[in-house]
């Protein structure tokens, strides 16, 4: 993904001296994948996974923790602590600490959403369908989570419908056999990095 990392750091910084950057998608889109693969191409930037925010009874009403304890510290040049939530214990652990980085990686269903989309600098948005992200995301966490995967369908579809992140994505991601492609999101303008459109990383071949 050559291309995209001097892209973002090119970006004027959009939370404090942060630039943002929100990685949003359906669940089991590869929104975790890409975004290590990401930090990793910008030289080992901070990844906040919003599984770590969200809990069993908060799947997507944490945006007033992530407000508090995230995003107004790193507006003001600070350290951001939270306690990372635990699904297995039900339990938040012990707080980590998140330093204001040239670019920060905000990862997750929910990411670009409307209270957040102020402070990015860029939303990209995996794009694979919902039903086959989802068929993907059971797979991989296997029949233990079926009851869990039913509720979180329904409060998914439930989040996107009243606050929809795609309409506003910069980048549209796609996996490829090798790589990813990067595309012009829907609130995409061409511009002199025009170049992102002609695929990223090893193949732009899917």
């Amino acid at each position: 993904m050559h291309h995209l990392v001097p892209h973002l750091h090119r970006l004027p910084p959009s939370c404090g001296p942060v630039r943002l950057v929100g990685v949003d998608g359906h669940a089991g889109s590869g929104k975790s994948t890409f975004a290590g693969q990401l930090a990793a191409e910008l030289g080992g930037a901070p990844v906040l996974h919003l599984d770590d925010i969200a809990t069993h009874e908060e799947l997507f009403d944490w945006t007033g923790r992530l407000l508090r304890q995230v995003i107004e510290p790193l507006r003001h040049g600070e350290t951001a602590r939270y306690a990372p939530y635990d699904w297995t214990t039900r339990a938040f652990g012990p707080v980590r600490e998140l330093p204001p980085a040239p670019v920060v990686l905000l990862e997750g269903v929910g990411a670009g959403r409307r209270a957040l989309r102020p402070f990015l600098a860029r939303l990209l948005w995996m794009e694979l369908p919902q039903e086959d992200a989802w068929t993907r995301g059971r797979r991989r966490d296997g029949e233990a989570q079926g009851e869990f995967w039913a509720e979180w369908v329904s409060a998914e579809r439930r989040h996107f419908a009243e606050d929809p992140s795609r309409p506003f994505a910069d980048l549209l991601v796609r996996q490829c056999s090798e790589g990813y492609e990067v595309l012009p999101g829907p609130a995409g303008v061409p511009g002199p990095d025009q170049d992102l459109t002609h695929g990223d990383g090893p193949s732009a071949v899917c």
